[in-house]
């Protein structure tokens, strides 16, 4: 979606158990093609803006352990300024 191409809506946030939420637009939820069940993730950039994106569920082959992968993301998220600054240039 481009910039001049915003999908904006408002919800108030309510109580679920001990947590807070809210709930999705249908247009949303299909654009992002979640569901009920379906996880999604919340990426906060430094800047203060909160993405949320569908998590991708798949399996991994059997060489690779989910912890190794897992450091693999936490080292790309905390260098994601680099990589952007790669993509830049």
């Amino acid at each position: 979606m481009t910039k001049d191409k915003q999908f904006r809506v408002t919800r108030k946030v309510g109580r679920m158990g001990n947590s807070l939420g809210v709930s999705l637009p249908k247009a949303l939820a299909e654009k992002l093609n979640v569901s009920q069940g379906d996880e999604v993730e919340f990426v906060e950039h430094e800047y203060g803006e909160v993405v949320l994106k569908k998590v991708r569920q798949g399996q991994l082959p059997e060489h690779v352990r989910s912890e190794v992968l897992a450091a693999f993301f936490d080292v790309f998220e905390e260098d994601t300024g680099i990589f952007e600054d790669l993509r830049d240039r």
